[in-house]
């Protein structure tokens, strides 16, 4: 109750000073004052912002993971939002109405998340708080024994960060919240990898074996030392109790159930999503049949290819035959990543002619850490704070090497690398003259409608030469598609687990072990994989409308620049945008 008033005590004060402040600027600078102060306090809040936004190269601990302090932040963003609203959006620039839809867009997502407490289930099939963790050393700068001393405290302040972790997720168990229970099957891998004996072997000690030859060698003993000390008593024991509570707790105790309507509140929780991901007021069942349609059209193309390769039987046949004739799988892992990397650097001469601005950003190719590689998808881009000496990656999973397919790798590697998300991430971050928040907004049907629209634009740009590879893009067209009409039958519609593998292997050409993993992502994350088909959709209407009234003016190096100069934005607000765009070319 102590704390209750005190927050509303400076909620109020807050609000008392920010109405009299208000009541004296512009629309302009009220907007602006809002937008500083979100990020200011996001700043504060979350750690690992400032260090991806290069603002920190250290940090002494993670967030604050307790019901409180979320309690804390949808206090403030709900009084945000509401000083938001009263600004006039009619009497702001183009830019600053973008901004304010944008600020809208983030601050409603964080109070819905809270009012349907999905903070009390942060774990997906491939992802949890747990598994980010690994990846902080990498995003920070070790050059000083301060660096060091800083670092060997927020390993000694893991235990009470997952401890909280714990916490809130036993408040789920006892709501009901919880991960489906079918998808938490070998999810014990994600947190056993890092349960070593010998410090040395943790991924949480790699700063400490390139200690800076600056330090005197008594320093470097008397930081080698700490850093096991953290390690064990930090990293590992956070870990430890953290594998204890998931082993005895948490996966005996997790629901049956998959679909997301039969969460607590789950049917409104569920629409929630689906506009969250889609940015669009569409209802899961519009989605349902647009998913439906898109299928039955995508079928028709596979098919001619199939006709085109001159193969003999059924399309069932086809799918078969890709995925057991051993011409189609690389034999080693290395095989795998020399061929994703020469695909990718085939791309990366193609860029000019199709992008006005590059990104100054690197990305490497390299394989998906192995803690994570048996329930992890076939690829993914991991990018890095501006400035870091880490490049952004195109991670390829070369786990299971019979269940990647060669004729799928040039899809895949456009997608994650360029000029899918690193190349729109890296232009992202490396934006001026907008606030902070935009180049840290990640929307999702921006971003992976991008990628999805960089798989097709490669057929533009010259890549599936070979059939089975042009099958591959269309396969993998085809598993957006899917996911349409997946996602919505599993979480609305009663679809079973099975259901959806069946229908996936059955329309594309991913193999067995990529379905399923697909289905539990699905069933762990609801909406997100509508977010794909929805953008691309959008993306290529939008081209296609300009084409069509810019005619001879259309230039498509201008186009992708005009999409990828704001950051990732909403669909109505990327409309917009193509909209002015076409009246000012015109």
């Amino acid at each position: 109750m102590l704390f209750q008033f005190r927050t509303w005590l400076i909620l109020s004060v807050f609000s008392l000073y920010s109405y009299v402040y208000a009541s004296a600027q512009s629309p302009t600078q009220q907007l602006h004052q809002i937008i500083d102060s979100t990020w200011a306090f996001q700043l504060r809040e979350f750690p690992m912002k400032a260090v991806f936004a290069g603002l920190k190269t250290q940090i002494e601990s993670m967030e604050d993971y307790t019901e409180i302090a979320f309690g804390r932040q949808v206090a403030f963003y709900r009084q945000q939002l509401t000083r938001l609203k009263a600004i006039p959006t009619e009497s702001l620039s183009q830019v600053d109405q973008v901004n304010k839809e944008l600020l809208r867009y983030t601050l409603q997502e964080d109070i819905d998340g809270y009012e349907l407490k999905s903070y009390l289930n942060p774990l997906t099939s491939d992802y949890g708080p747990h598994i980010g963790l690994s990846f902080v050393p990498n995003y920070l700068t070790f050059r000083t024994a301060a660096d060091y001393d800083t670092y060997i405290k927020l390993l000694n302040s893991l235990p009470t960060y997952l401890g909280n972790v714990v916490t809130v997720m036993r408040q789920g168990l006892k709501t009901g919240i919880t991960a489906p229970k079918i998808i938490l099957k070998g999810y014990e891998i994600t947190y056993q990898n890092h349960i070593v004996t010998d410090p040395t072997r943790s991924v949480f000690y790699a700063p400490f074996l390139k200690l800076p030859t600056s330090l005197s060698e008594s320093e470097r003993n008397q930081l080698q030392q700490a850093g096991k000390k953290a390690v064990m008593e930090g990293a590992i024991q956070a870990f430890k109790r953290f594998g204890d509570f998931m082993d005895k707790e948490y996966i005996p105790g997790a629901r049956q159930t998959i679909a997301a309507q039969d969460l607590p509140n789950g049917k409104t929780y569920y629409q929630q999503r689906v506009r969250y991901y889609t940015t669009l007021d569409v209802t899961p069942e519009a989605v349902h049949q647009m998913g439906l349609r898109e299928v039955e059209r995508i079928e028709k193309e596979m098919q001619a290819i199939i006709t085109k390769t001159g193969f003999k039987g059924s399309f069932q046949n086809f799918l078969k035959f890709l995925r057991t004739d051993p011409q189609f799988y690389a034999k080693t892992p290395i095989q795998l990543l020399k061929e994703a990397s020469f695909i990718a650097k085939h791309a990366d001469d193609k860029l000019p002619a199709y992008f006005g601005k590059l990104p100054r950003q690197q990305y490497g190719v390299a394989p998906v850490p192995d803690a994570l590689a048996p329930k992890y998808t076939s690829g993914r881009y991991i990018g890095a704070p501006l400035g870091s000496k880490t490049p952004g990656y195109y991670w390829v999973n070369t786990y299971n090497l019979n269940s990647r397919p060669l004729y799928t790798l040039e899809s895949l590697t456009l997608h994650e690398a360029v000029p899918g998300h690193h190349l729109q991430s890296a232009l992202s971050k490396e934006l001026t003259g907008l606030p902070e928040f935009r180049r840290d907004l990640y929307v999702d049907s921006f971003g992976e409608g991008w990628g999805l629209y960089c798989e097709w634009l490669g057929k533009e740009m010259g890549f599936y030469q070979d059939p089975y590879s042009d099958f591959g893009r269309l396969t993998f067209e085809m598993w957006r598609a899917c996911r349409l009409v997946v996602d919505t039958g599993l979480h609305t519609k009663g679809w079973t687990r099975q259901q959806v593998i069946d229908y996936l292997t059955s329309h594309t050409a991913l193999s067995v072990h990529d379905c399923t993993t697909e289905t539990d992502r699905y069933i762990s994350w609801p909406g997100q994989a509508l977010a794909y088909k929805i953008g691309e959709l959008k993306i290529k209407e939008l081209r296609q409308k300009a084409q069509r009234e810019l005619g001879e003016k259309f230039d498509v190096r201008s186009f992708h620049d005009l999409i990828l100069g704001q950051g990732t934005v909403t669909m109505p607000v990327l409309e917009t945008l193509v909209d002015n765009y076409i009246k000012l070319v015109k």
